[in-house]
Formats: C-alpha cells, structure tokens, sequence
C-alpha cells in the first residue's frame, strides 16, 4: 500500500492465538491443528477485552483451530463476522512438526543453526519464510484495502506467520526478520499506515513480559 491521503490512519493489529498443550510443551505445531487449552481459551477472552477497546473494523483469521477460536472471543465482544483464510495458517515445517525443541536441535541441528543465522531453510522440508510471507501479506493487505480511512483491522494468526507478514509490510530483507522477536501467547503487534508505508507502532504488546512459548522462539 502506498500510505495515500485516503489511507493514512488505517492499522493492523496482529494477534497470535491463545495457548495450546503443544506450546506448553515446546513441540513443534507448524500446520497441524492444536486446539487451545482451557488457559488459552481465558487469554484469548482477556485479550478480547482489550483489542475490543479499539473498535476494530474486521477481522480475518488462520483456519486453523487455535486461532479460529482466539477470533471468535473477539467477534463475541465486538458482534463482527471473522473471515477465515487458509493462508493465514502457520509455517509448514514437515517433519519438525510434533517434535519438541530438544528434539529438533538433536536431529536438525545444523538446519535450526542455519535458520536461526536468517539463511533461507526449508525447515524440516516445508515452506520458506518467504513463501509464508508470499501467500499472508497479501491476504493481510487485501482486507485492510478495504478499511475506511483510520479503520482497523485485526488478524488473527500464528508466532511465525506474524513475524514474515511484519516483515515483509514493514520492506525489511528477509535475513533481518529474525530480529522481530516472537510473540507471546494472545499478544499482538500493531502496524500503523503513515506516509511512507507500514510503520511498526508496538510488538509483542498486551501483557508483562513473559517467555514466549511456541514455533517462533
């Protein structure tokens, strides 16, 4: 988007979806569907509370049932209809998918290096960061053309799907995107559109600090 006259004033709050057992237990989630936990399904009401304070627009969601249900406390408190899109889904990462943290670094420990140095891996044979960003920017874009001028919009998604789509709205090459940290179960990010493009006004925002639990950490 181009930050025109019309435009300016829109923002993007990025949510990630509530906790999951998975999360809890370092393993693993990619594409497969987790639900939440009883603990997710309060975060997600909590953080509901808060996002509804600012009046959003529309909300799209990952299909995925972690996040489709975070959405849902959303359109409970707001009475808005979440749109759910495929491309918001996490990062398909193959065979790491189901295996703990200790798990990966013992099998893959030279391909979690590498990514971890911001080198272009097919984690576990999925997709690359880029290709994630490839098919989640543009569905993020696509809805918040369609917010009217200083409109919101929330997007309800997943640790690493949010860091690429910041990255990639916000034009930084994708060997930098390593350095937007992960973010917090129900915490969200927020992009504000100004003259120049997408600006990052806040990360990892709606809570104290606490130790980010899942894909992305």
């Amino acid at each position: 988007m181009n930050g025109s006259r019309s435009g300016r004033g829109r923002k993007i709050v990025l949510w990630r979806h509530g906790q999951t057992a998975w999360n809890l237990e370092r393993r693993f989630q990619g594409s497969t569907d987790i639900e939440l936990t009883e603990e997710g399904v309060g975060q997600a009401r909590r953080a509901a509370r808060l996002l509804a304070s600012l009046r959003p627009d529309a909300v799209v969601a990952s299909d995925l049932r972690r996040a489709a249900a975070t959405a849902a406390e959303l359109a409970a408190v707001t009475g808005l209809t979440v749109a759910h899109d495929a491309a918001l889904r996490e990062t398909y990462a193959g065979a790491w998918q189901g295996l703990t943290h200790v798990e990966i670094v013992e099998r893959y420990g030279e391909q979690y290096a590498a990514w971890k140095r911001g080198e272009p891996v097919r984690r576990g044979g999925g997709e690359l960061e880029t290709e994630v960003a490839d098919r989640a920017a543009p569905v993020v874009l696509e809805h918040a053309e369609k917010l009217p001028a200083d409109g919101t919009l929330v997007v309800v998604s997943h640790g690493g799907t949010i860091r690429t789509t910041i990255g990639r709205l916000l034009g930084l090459e994708a060997h930098h995107w390593e350095g937007l940290g992960g973010l917090t179960n129900c915490c969200w990010s927020v992009l504000g559109e100004g003259a120049r493009g997408w600006r990052l006004l806040e990360h990892n925002a709606g809570t104290l600090p606490e130790p980010v639990l899942g894909d992305d950490d």
